[in-house]
């Protein structure tokens, strides 16, 4: 007879917004079973231990524009550390002041996806370091030329032998990705919601409490779940309706370029939503900028339903609340060039 009194008593909060610690542990308990608290330490990496020498390389490897070919064009440059770990543009500006074809995703969290890229193409961390440098339209930089500039700065080369004191030769380029990859692992932003799956009944506003119980009943969490909340599985866009040309550009197919299966058109990584209020503007086309407009596309677009204005705004106050706090970061101190560095280019091939 108890159960049942607190199953009608937490039903009718459900259903009439009542406040109260029956329905907050009660859409706890739903919460805990699709999504998970950020960890308290910093993941680890497969085949790559984190270090504080290997942490401290990555984060001066991450924030040198000489990583490019220009000597203009750092990993911080389109993953700004200081506006979300991303741009905040539609698309990126790299060499010779290409535009790349897609929004950048943020570098916040981003060891916890599957797999990197809108299309998933790189595995890990790692592998994604290596696609930016050498993208023509990005850093346009050679593997050959990164290890030559690294190798003509003797304290990048004390650095490396600190970081990876077990490797013979440990200036090279599958360690320069390596080194980035474990700084980037410490880029965890404890959020709110985080806050409030540990039990911290106050951390989430009586909308934003709202806004996770709709994010839930309607289906959003089918896609974007776990600890990230999102950044796994691939789904089509527009799923029950696509969206205009402008924002599901036709010639970008999405997986389908991975993959080459049918199948896989229009197909993307189901973003991550950690920081989603800071990272505007919205989508693989960053063709959105008003995160409650990017809500109602995806509703329309994913579940084929439209929102009510007050289920919009409860949905953007669950969405605040997955914005974390950064760590603290100082800027590193970059070692000095040398008459050996090799000159930057601006040349587009």
């Amino acid at each position: 007879m108890q159960k049942l009194q607190i199953l009608l008593i937490a039903t009718a909060a459900a259903t009439f917004g009542i406040a109260g610690p029956i329905h907050a542990d009660a859409l706890r308990d739903a919460a805990l079973e699709i999504f998970r608290p950020l960890p308290s330490t910093v993941p680890a990496m497969a085949d790559n231990p984190a270090s504080p020498e290997k942490i401290d390389l990555g984060k001066a490897l991450f924030f040198d524009p000489r990583l490019s070919a220009s000597g203009v064009f750092s990993c911080y440059s389109c993953h700004n550390l200081t506006t979300g770990g991303d741009d905040n543009m539609e698309t990126s500006v790299g060499h010779g002041w290409q535009k790349g074809p897609r929004n950048a995703p943020t570098a916040l969290n981003a060891v916890l996806n599957e797999a990197q890229f809108w299309d998933g193409r790189a595995a890990d961390l790692k592998a994604q370091a290596k696609g930016p440098v050498q993208a023509g339209v990005e850093m346009a930089n050679t593997p050959e030329n990164v290890v030559m500039t690294l190798n003509s700065m003797p304290a990048y080369v004390a650095a490396f032998k600190a970081a990876f004191p077990e490797d013979g030769d440990p200036v090279s380029f599958d360690n320069m990705a390596r080194a980035i990859e474990v700084f980037e692992a410490t880029l965890i932003t404890p959020a709110p919601f985080d806050a409030w799956l540990n039990g911290d009944d106050a951390a989430l506003s009586p909308d934003a409490r709202a806004g996770l119980q709709l994010f839930i009943d309607k289906g959003c969490s089918s896609c974007h779940s776990g600890v990230n909340v999102g950044g796994h599985g691939y789904y089509p866009f527009g799923l029950i309706e696509k969206p205009g040309s402008e924002i599901l550009p036709p010639g970008d197919k999405g997986r389908f370029a991975v993959t080459e299966t049918a199948d896989d058109e229009y197909v993307f990584r189901a973003a991550p939503l950690r920081n989603i209020a800071l990272t505007a503007p919205y989508f693989h086309s960053g063709k959105v900028w008003e995160l409650s407009i990017a809500v109602e596309i995806m509703a329309e677009s994913q579940l084929g339903e439209a929102l009510k204005p007050e289920e919009t705004t409860q949905l953007v106050a669950f969405l605040d609340s997955l914005t974390g706090a950064l760590p603290a970061i100082t800027l590193p101190v970059l070692p000095a060039e040398t008459a050996t560095t090799p000159r930057p280019t601006s040349e587009v091939q």
